[in-house]
Order: structure tokens, then sequence, then C-alpha cells
């Protein structure tokens, strides 16, 4: 029987899973063709196992073939070759960077010159620990964690017209997570005119607690998608909170996954 086993090509006698030796001190994990099996299932050939132990970080090859193996097929492989860049670190640019790490992204471009303070731990993915760390440097942290084989380029610097160009030179695509209209204007048009390969996304619209299906994501323009209702500004009386915040970073991220896999549409 020729089997995948944690990203190698294997032969052995073994007709079912649990005949696959592993470390017998080990609590493991099974995923069989991508999916988590809890008791003895029959192998075919060519199938992709990864049993992996409880608690223990693998390597970076079995790292990402238990990542493959959870994922849709060949997902794995083309978030890996992306490279995607986070205009702002906040309550959207945290999360929307946590979660294409978790994507397994191979490449994350954030940026904020900001630094972690009282009124992010609202709705931001950071911690008490991190107060007063740049909000770069504190997210790159927390992705080293998660996976510490993605690349992060981070920088704590503002983004302006003058140089967002060159901080997302070869992105495939760029997250627009601002708070100000202004900023968020000036980065879209600075990226689809000097970018012009690159796709956009921003947001508008997430403040509050109205209903979680106001959040939508539109194409505008043929590089350009803004996810949010577009109508909840924050002010007083109508403040940001983590649902809602969340919900809009999760469509960003979604999108992002959507178009490296070549899928335009929302």
């Amino acid at each position: 029987m020729r089997i995948t086993v944690n990203g190698k090509v294997m032969e052995g006698p073994w007709k079912t899973v649990y005949e696959v030796p592993v470390d017998p001190k080990r609590k493991v994990i099974r995923i069989l063709n991508g999916f988590q099996i809890e008791k003895n299932v029959p192998l075919q050939e060519g199938d992709i196992l990864n049993v992996i132990p409880k608690g223990i970080m693998p390597d970076q090859q079995e790292l990402e073939s238990m990542m493959a193996a959870r994922h849709t097929p060949h997902v794995h492989e083309c978030v890996k070759k992306a490279k995607v860049g986070i205009a702002g670190l906040g309550g959207l640019g945290s999360h929307i960077a946590i979660m294409l790490a978790r994507t397994g992204v191979g490449k994350l471009v954030c940026v904020d010159f900001d630094e972690v303070e009282p009124s992010n731990l609202n709705r931001q993915s950071y911690f008490v620990r991190d107060l007063g760390t740049p909000k770069a440097e504190a997210l790159t942290k927390q992705i080293q964690e998660i996976n510490p084989f993605i690349q992060v380029e981070s920088h704590a610097v503002r983004v302006t017209a003058q140089n967002a160009a060159a901080l997302f030179s070869g992105c495939d695509v760029v997250c627009e997570a601002f708070d100000r209209p202004r900023q968020k204007a000036m980065l879209v048009n600075t990226i689809l005119d000097q970018l012009p390969g690159v796709k956009v996304i921003a947001s508008s619209g997430m403040a509050g607690y109205d209903s979680s299906n106001q959040i939508e994501t539109r194409r505008v323009m043929k590089n350009l998608y803004i996810c949010g209702d577009l109508v909840s500004e924050a002010q007083i009386g109508n403040g940001l909170m983590a649902p809602r915040v969340e919900i809009c970073a999760g469509h960003q991220a979604n999108m992002v996954l959507r178009l490296l896999l070549g899928i335009e549409d929302v």
C-alpha cells in the first residue's frame, strides 16, 4: 500500500488507518483525505493521511501537510504562494491578518504606525501584555505563534500617498483597514493608480450592533471590493464593537481567499 503520511510518500503493508505506526506514548489526531476520523477505517492506494501528535509543534513540512489536509483540496498550494498587504492593524486589520495567517497565506505585509492602547482591547486582536507595543510588532509575534513559517513583513510607519506603492509592491491583494474616510480614499486611489494589477478590498460601515446580515461584500470596480453595510459610521452613540467589526474583517479575509483562488465574484 502506497500512501502519503504527513507529506511523505510511504509504502507499507497497512490495510487500515490504525495500522500505520505512531508513537504509542503520544495522543494523536488522524486526518484522512482532509477529514478528521475518530475510528479505524480502511486505507486505499493514494490516500493522504496526517498523524499529528497533540500538544507538539510539528516541523514545517508536517504543519503544511496538516493544513493542506484540513483545507479544501489544492487551497493550500495557492495561498502559500500569495502575498497580501494589510493597511491598518486595528479592529479590522489585526483580525484580517490573523485569519489569513490561519489560512496559510505565505507572506503578509502588515503596516500601521500606531501602538496598542487600552481602548483597542474592546475589538482588536491584542492583549494587555501588548500595551505600548507597536501594533506591527505585536501582531507579528501573534502570527509567529500561529504559524512560524509564514513570512511577515511589518512596518511601523504611516501609510501615505508617497509610500503606499512601495510598501505594497508585489502584493496580490491589499486590504484597506483604516478608520478615517480620507485615509481610506487615499489608499484605494493610490493602489489602483500606481499598482494596477493589485486587487483592493476596502471597508465601509461596521459600527454599532445592527444586524450582522446587513454587512456584505460588493464588487464596485474591476479591482475594487468593499465590505460592510456602507452606512454604519462610528460616531457618538454608535461605537465600534467587536462582533460587527470582526464580521466585516471576516468578509474581507474571505474575499482575499476567493481572489487568491481565482474567484472574482463576491
